[in-house]
């Protein structure tokens, strides 16, 4: 060991709101560091969600630095830099799992590798895929064109085109790259004392492809090792495909060009960057309105055709309807039946024909109603609203029928929607993990035990490892072998109520918790906002009587503004309430909180009020809040 250093290695993780996924990080480096000489630093970033309680409580002997804001990675990732006593030092993120033997493995090829100045490791997501950022190359305008204009996607393992993430590059051989991924770095700290350490220009993305190639502008060389693995869950604090993250990243793009490219290069690249920005938020909104609207499309030119085919049938038999009327009847009769049938949750998937029945009931009565406060010239048959009701159900049963024996898949019927579980550990944690799912999951199916040491193939959708019986190791090496085969994994930490993982790269891990929610689901959440739409656009035309209600008439008109773009929703928990709690689902924050109807309660009695809001959600308690708490909405 070098005795200029204190440690063999300082590792470094900057947390923000992920409690419990720096509760397993830490639990996993906790193992890992028991084969080498290590310190642990952890710089939060004025977290509210029971962070640093649980860090004294669980994590006391590691070294703590609680910062009163969040200064973002690369200060606070400096802040520890500065003090780190190890000859090597690992940026790590919170929301990652090492191997008991990752840290042993990685110091020892470093120092038989004496120019290496940096080291990224392979990596995988929460479904045991490998994640192709593990390895990248120096995104120069040539190779930032090809990845922005989708080239390196369709020739992933090009030598040219797939220069980004190194396609040509085998991920199961160690090999020479240029740009480290900041989720884990290890880099020497006597490297760090030449080149400096992470620019604090950049906030978050974009520090730690700095750091990487100013290290290799150095004389270092910067590596992937593919002899240990990790378990990266990504974007717990931003998500991945978020036009925020688009936005953020790019913009951190065109920091490090204008740094590192002179002259025409930085401008090119800019000028790239940028347009790269509005193709992707453009192309972002235009595949998500094809792929919302594609089936309510569909959908309404059928049952509007059948409509115009129902009349000219009736002509045959001399029934005549006024044509001026029928040409915006059909069509809006059509949209009343669509609207209801996408606000009801129809189009939602597994599909549930009893949805369909409802709408068109209830869609029909809407008609029905405007249809008799209409002037007697536009009222002309009642029985072609009942018949237009019938066919428009007809055609969405049929239809769906159709799309459940010809395509199947999603569009299966009668489905419930049940998962079953295998859970791997002895039978101590199978009773203590099994009882915690009977509990969170209200589709759960069979669940089934199968013990660390037993070899069965499993088949059942989930998989559950328990952290206690499994070593990190094997709980990795086990989802590297299964992930060809379509599981989701969890991971059950020790002594703990909440199941850790990922179902999807794009998204957040996953915490499994007590569930009655009601709020969470599609069909509600979509009410809500139509509700907060339509009483936002009725509270704005009333401006001219109600604005003098209140005192701070500009506050007024902002929170209604807000809540109209969809910033914020009339009612809705406080930002610290959804960090803290982890029952609350994740929404706009709210202008009223439902826990305001009770005055001066306490710590317990909103959290209990806050849960009764989730469990039993309606638009019509959202209507009797708003009602009791109108005052409040310039606050």
């Amino acid at each position: 060991m070098n005795t200029n250093y204190t440690y063999k290695l300082s590792v470094i993780i900057v947390n923000y709101n992920v409690e419990h996924f720096l509760d397993q990080c830490l639990h996993s480096v906790t193992r890992a560091i028991s084969n080498c000489s290590a310190e642990v630093i952890i710089v939060d970033n004025a977290s509210v969600d029971g962070s640093i309680e649980m860090l004294k409580a669980k994590y006391s002997n590691f070294q703590l630095i609680a910062n009163k804001e969040n200064t973002g990675f690369s200060k606070a990732n400096n802040q520890a830099i500065r003090i780190a006593k190890g000859e090597y030092v690992l940026l790590l993120n919170p929301d990652t799992v090492v191997a008991e033997n990752t840290f042993s493995k990685v110091i020892e090829f470093m120092d038989e590798h004496p120019k290496a100045g940096g080291l990224g490791i392979h990596s995988i997501d929460g479904k045991g895929k490998f994640l192709p950022e593990s390895k990248r190359g120096l995104p120069t305008p040539s190779v930032a064109f090809y990845k922005i204009f989708g080239l390196s996607k369709l020739f992933p393992k090009s030598k040219r085109f797939g220069q980004y993430h190194l396609g040509h590059l085998p991920e199961d051989q160690t090999n020479e790259i240029d740009i480290l991924s900041g989720a884990f770095m290890l880099m020497r700290k006597k490297t760090l004392d030449e080149v400096g350490i992470l620019d604090e220009d950049y906030f978050m993305y974009g520090e730690d492809i700095d750091l990487s190639y100013r290290i290799q502008k150095s004389g270092y060389k910067n590596y992937y090792f593919a002899d240990s693995t990790i378990i990266h869950y990504k974007g717990e604090s931003t998500k991945k495909s978020s036009v925020n993250y688009v936005l953020i990243f790019y913009k951190a793009m065109v920091i490090f060009a204008k740094k590192h490219f002179g002259g025409k290069n930085a401008f090119l690249f800019s000028t790239l960057i940028n347009f790269a920005i509005y193709l992707r938020a453009f192309f972002a909104l235009i595949s998500r309105v094809i792929s919302r609207s594609f089936m309510p499309t569909i959908d309404f030119i059928y049952i509007v055709v059948g409509l115009y085919a129902l009349t000219n049938y009736w002509k045959m038999y001399s029934i005549e309807f006024p044509s001026d009327v029928m040409k915006y009847s059909i069509p809006i009769y059509t949209l009343v039946w669509i609207a209801t049938t996408f606000i009801n949750g129809s189009y939602d998937f597994p599909i549930k024909l009893s949805k369909f029945f409802r709408s068109i009931i209830f869609a029909t009565l809407i008609i029905l109603v405007a249809y008799a406060i209409l002037p007697k010239a536009y009222q002309f048959s009642r029985l072609f609203i009942f018949i237009g009701a019938g066919w428009t159900l007809i055609y969405f049963l049929l239809s769906r029928l159709f799309l459940h024996f010809a395509i199947g898949g999603k569009f299966r019927l009668f489905t419930k929607n049940i998962t079953s579980f295998t859970v791997i550990s002895d039978q101590e944690e199978f009773l203590r993990i099994s009882s915690l799912l009977s509990q969170t999951q209200t589709n759960s199916g069979s669940i089934f035990h199968r013990s660390p040491t037993s070899n069965t193939i499993i088949e059942q959708d989930e998989i559950i490892f328990s952290a206690l019986d499994l070593s990190y190791k094997d709980i990795i090496k086990q989802m590297l072998s299964l992930a060809k085969q379509g599981h989701d994994f969890k991971i059950a930490p020790p002594n703990s109520t909440i199941l850790i993982g990922s179902n999807s790269i794009d998204t957040a891990g996953d915490l499994y918790v007590f569930n009655n929610n009601a709020l969470g689901t599609k069909e509600n959440r979509r009410k809500k906002r139509i509700f907060d739409i339509f009483l936002a656009i009725f509270m704005l035309l009333s401006l001219p009587i109600s604005i003098f209600r209140y005192a701070n008439k500009t506050k007024y008109l902002r929170n209604l503004l807000n809540v109209l773009l969809g910033k914020r929703s009339f009612v809705g928990f406080t930002d610290v309430e959804m960090k803290t709690d982890m029952r609350l689902p994740k929404m706009k924050e709210g202008l009223i909180s439902p826990a305001d109807i009770i005055e001066l309660n306490s710590l317990g009695v909103r959290e209990k009020l806050n849960i009764l809001y989730t469990r039993d959600y309606s638009m019509r308690k959202d209507l009797s809040i708003i009602i009791k708490l109108s005052r409040n909405l310039d606050t």
